[in-house]
């Protein structure tokens, strides 16, 4: 089988029947699977789904299991030479995921590959990125920010020497792409392995990429195939140090950069 397409979705049906029909209508020609890794699942959903689309393999949680966990249970469940991890609140536009799977055919040292991701508005996402270092996480989460020193953190974190554009530049290589649009390699798993479950929600993508590269692959952008994202940081709702308080996907966030510095550190 070509294509292995696995869906990670949290209560967002809505969208997620957005997410397939415009799979179904952009898949031309290519042998592929689907599972909807589920969170939280709701029966209802389930039955509705399949009645709509009942080709589609339902991995159902009745808890919240994290990103990382509901993604592996389809990963080790699929039988693609590719997969696609994707959120439910994605839509493909046309040719998108072939242009990403001929890529991948011509360049086997390629681990990870990421579209484009576009907001609905027509603006584009940040989705491609240099690694953090600790103090990008400060310079983003506080004050620090403004100053001379953070903003040119965070403008090498945002890749701004590339700047983001419609127009089709070309691919290129970068240190990680956002998980909620990822295309892999299964041999590559094989080597690197499945995302890390210790991280709950956010910096497994990072993680994963840096393993990717540990392991002598690449991680790319690929800007000419787009796709349109429902992208809502709920982890940065006042954009300052005040979100530690008040919003628990901050704190999560947090938690998950600890984790990622304490692995990634380098041992003497």
């Amino acid at each position: 089988m070509k294509l292995s397409i696995i869906i990670t979705h949290h209560q967002t049906p809505e969208l997620l029947k957005l997410c397939l029909k415009s799979l179904e209508d952009t898949l031309n020609n290519v042998e592929y699977e689907i599972f909807i890794a589920d969170s939280e699942s709701q029966d209802e959903v389930q039955q509705e789904i399949k009645e709509k689309f009942p080709k589609v393999f339902f991995l159902q949680s009745t808890n919240n299991l994290g990103y990382a966990k509901i993604a592996n249970r389809a990963i080790l469940r699929s039988k693609g030479k590719y997969i696609f991890i994707v959120n439910a609140d994605v839509i493909t536009s046309e040719n998108a995921i072939q242009k990403m799977l001929d890529y991948l055919d011509n360049h086997n040292d390629i681990g990870a590959l990421g579209p484009q991701l576009i907001n609905f508005d027509g603006t584009i996402q940040h989705s491609r990125f240099r690694f953090y270092t600790p103090m990008t996480a400060i310079y983003r989460r506080t004050l620090l920010g403004k100053l001379p020193a953070g903003k040119k953190n965070i403008a090498r974190f945002l890749i701004s020497d590339k700047p983001l554009s419609k127009d089709n530049t070309g691919p290129y290589e970068v240190d990680w792409i956002q998980g909620s649009a990822f295309l892999t390699r299964a041999d590559a798993l094989e080597k690197v392995g499945v995302l890390d479950e210790n991280f709950f929600m956010y910096f497994e993508d990072v993680d994963w990429c840096k393993r990717f590269k540990d392991k002598d692959f690449k991680v790319f952008y690929f800007p000419d195939a787009k796709m349109y994202h429902y992208h809502i940081r709920i982890s940065y709702k006042r954009g300052n140090v005040l979100d530690l308080f008040f919003n628990k996907y901050s704190r999560v966030h947090v938690l998950s950069a600890i984790k990622f510095f304490w692995k990634h550190r380098k041992h003497k």
